[in-house]
């Protein structure tokens, strides 16, 4: 990384650079008292050069830039502390000075400074706490040269703004290591009583988890985090939202105590997460539960990093350079030679992957275990009743009705309906399998002239035909929670119906009768034994979602509900509607999400799409995506699919990173290239995005790695 200063002055002979400081502050020195920048003090008389790592996060300034040290900063502007620097300069006086005060972290300290001029000094050390450790800064760098990002950004994301009264209290004290927990429901698993030896005897164990039904997932996470404890190091959990997250720090404190580790999450405030942030950072805390930012903690001595549901949205954080908490953890888990746990209900591609190239190893129970936990999951027939106009209408064939009624004298019904918004662009009306391009499987859309074409590729597909049962109609579906909610409540006047959503979720429900009706990720708990039914509707919505993941994503979203349900033994039991044919149903049936993953990663490799492949997405406008990947040096071979218009946003919902600029309209690119080349590919859209900051041509195109949507 090239290193400038941040204020360039005259030009002068590298070697008199430190000469003509210090006859500049010899000058000044009698005459001028100390003002804020400093100018006038004397320089440090060991490493005088303080190399900073400036908060632009512009790709072309991806760099460190040099900045003198004044004797009376020596003891405080030491590695990893913030600062506050003149960055940019004018003409005053004859003299280079000036420029914005900018924040910033010290990575270096050095004797001398490559750039050929006069160093501005520092200007101020906001705190001597050192926050950017070498290992957090080490894997800043790895994060942001595979995202194709920079530095600052990611750093960004990484340290939580500085709140000063936390600073100025003392973390406690760090405890005694617990003792090693038994392996307790973690017997259920063939190799999970020795995933927790492993860790216990301090190795690095790799698994992927597919956990049981049921509420024990948090009591499990729990005990690998206390193994990895007991060896004495520590440990990073990091789960899809806030109450997940309160599960399993109620399930750890219960298991080791309080002290011995923190929850990150928003909920707790700037302040109090800052200052648990910084009870890790000095060491008085070895273990940490939290959500997607809690995935750069800076956990000392690493033994153990897990996450759970990997395929969740959320651990995509949706900031430049938009990194995903499962490819940071294995960052982590390489990088600091720690253990390794991706667990879940379901199974992504991703995680069936790294089974299948031996990087972990599958941790499951045995079949007639998974049945016995599992409920008993019944499908619509194939019949006139799955595809009758007015069944479609009402939602709820005769199947679902018993499902409901049987399971509402026994407890309460939890009712799945997929989140507001949801449309597929157009899928088969006689089947509902959604329609995808010949070339490249992309989803068909209708244009303004009423032809189809791909949203990935652009290719025209004027004689669309299912190729699952020949049909030539195509039909887009709506669907809504606030219309089951009422039919539900008509339907069962004497039953309470509760509503679970993003406006008010729930986390627990009684244990008596009752309807609940929940967008996906807002399930409440059952109190007791858990829900005597489910009734997962609008599969069709679902599975006919125009992405690459639709039947990935829709089988995990089932399993999560189908697994608060009581099991097959205590007459649990789970209607899903869907045409009972299809994979993702089949796979929830015989509940089997490995099955299905191996067989979506075996289609991957067919198709060459990620992850088997690495794709970057690139947005802008047309002109400026076309002359990016023209002046883009790829790697060979790479395969550029587009561009295509991008959607227009929904009006309604709020602006979200990534969304086009109001009233402009985008298209997108996607470069597609081999195993390997993954590097390659993001270095070189980031060189070609630096170009063309530099020489001010066009406007900004941005740049994704691995995006987790193509729809």
């Amino acid at each position: 990384m090239s290193r400038e200063n941040g204020c360039p002055g005259a030009e002068a002979g590298a070697g008199e650079q430190l000469a003509l400081i210090r006859e500049s502050v010899r000058e000044t020195k009698a005459s001028r008292a100390k003002p804020r920048t400093w100018r006038g003090a004397e320089l440090a008389a060991e490493l005088p050069v303080a190399r900073v790592l400036v908060d632009k996060g512009l790709v072309h300034l991806d760099r460190y830039f040099d900045y003198a040290v004044p004797a009376a900063m020596d003891a405080e502007a030491q590695p990893g502390v913030r600062v506050r620097v003149r960055f940019g300069a004018g003409e005053k006086g004859g003299r280079r000075e000036g420029g914005r005060l900018v924040s910033g972290f010290i990575v270096e300290r050095a004797a001398e400074s490559d750039f050929r001029g006069v160093l501005a000094p520092l200007a101020q050390v906001l705190s001597s706490e050192r926050v950017l450790t070498p290992e957090l800064l080490a894997l800043c760098r790895a994060v942001a040269d595979r995202y194709a990002g920079t530095l600052a950004d990611v750093v960004q994301l990484a340290v939580p703004p500085r709140r000063a009264r936390a600073e100025a209290k003392a973390s406690p004290a760090p405890l005694p290591v617990n003792e090693p927990p038994d392996a307790g429901s973690w017997e259920r698993y063939g190799a999970g009583p020795g995933f927790l030896e492993a860790l216990a005897r301090g190795d690095a164990p790799r698994a992927v988890w597919t956990a049981l039904p049921g509420p024990t997932w948090p009591q499990e996470l729990a005990r690998a985090v206390a193994a990895a404890l007991a060896s004495g190091r520590g440990a990073l959990v990091v789960v899809p939202d806030g109450r997940a997250a309160a599960r399993v720090d109620e399930a750890l404190g219960e298991l080791i105590g309080a002290g011995r580790h923190v929850l990150l999450t928003a909920d707790a405030g700037p302040e109090e997460r800052y200052r648990r942030w910084l009870a890790v950072s000095r060491g008085a805390v070895r273990a940490v539960i939290g959500t997607r930012a809690a995935m750069f903690a800076p956990v000392a001595d690493l033994g153990l990093v897990a996450l759970w549901d990997d395929g969740d949205a959320s651990h995509s954080d949706p900031h430049a350079p938009q990194p995903h908490a499962r490819e940071v953890l294995i960052q982590r888990a390489v990088g600091e030679r720690a253990g390794f746990l991706l667990g879940g209900l379901s199974c992504t591609v991703e995680a069936a992957q790294l089974v299948e190239t031996g990087w972990a190893r599958p941790l499951a129970a045995e079949r007639e275990r998974v049945r016995a936990a599992a409920p008993r999951v019944r499908t619509v027939g194939d019949g006139d009743e799955a595809r009758d106009a007015a069944a479609r209408a009402a939602r709820l064939p005769t199947m679902a009705w018993q499902v409901v009624r049987e399971g509402l004298k026994q407890g309460p019904v939890l009712v799945q309906v997929p989140r507001r918004g949801y449309a597929p662009r157009l899928a088969c009306e006689r089947c509902r399998a959604p329609a995808r391009c010949r070339a490249c499987a992309g989803p068909l859309e209708s244009q303004d002239a009423g032809e189809l074409a791909c949203a990935w590729c652009g290719r025209q597909e004027p004689d669309w035909h299912c190729g699952e049962c020949g049909g030539a109609r195509l039909r887009a579906q709506i669907v809504g929670a606030r219309r089951t909610a009422e039919e539900l409540g008509r339907a069962f006047p004497a039953v309470p119906v509760r509503t679970s959503g993003r406006d008010h979720i729930l986390a627990t429900v009684p244990d008596a009768p009752a309807l609940v009706v929940s967008t996906p990720g807002a399930e409440p708990v059952a109190e007791g034994p858990g829900y005597a039914a489910a009734l997962l509707l609008d599969g069709w919505a679902l599975l006919g979602r125009p992405d690459l993941r639709a039947g990935e994503e829709a089988l995990r979203r089932w399993l999560a509900a189908a697994s608060l349900v009581r099991g097959q033994e205590a007459g649990g039991a789970v209607a899903v509607i869907a045409e009972p044919t299809l994979r993702p149903v089949q796979a929830l049936v015989r509940w089997d999400p490995v099955g299905h993953a191996v067989r979506e990663l075996a289609e991957r490799a067919e198709l060459g799409f990620p992850p088997v492949s690495r794709m970057a997405a690139v947005a802008g406008r047309s002109e400026d995506v076309v002359e990016l990947l023209r002046a883009a040096e790829l790697p060979p071979g790479a395969e550029v699919l587009g561009p295509v218009p991008l959607p227009v946003a929904d009006p309604g919902r709020p602006r979200r990173p990534g969304d086009p600029p109001p009233g402009e309209s985008w298209e997108r690119a996607l470069v597609r290239v081999r195993p390997g080349q993954g590097a390659a590919l993001a270095a070189s859209l980031k060189a070609a995005r630096a170009a063309r900051l530099v020489k001010r041509e066009g406007e900004a195109v941005r740049v994704r790695i691995d995006p987790p949507d193509l729809g």
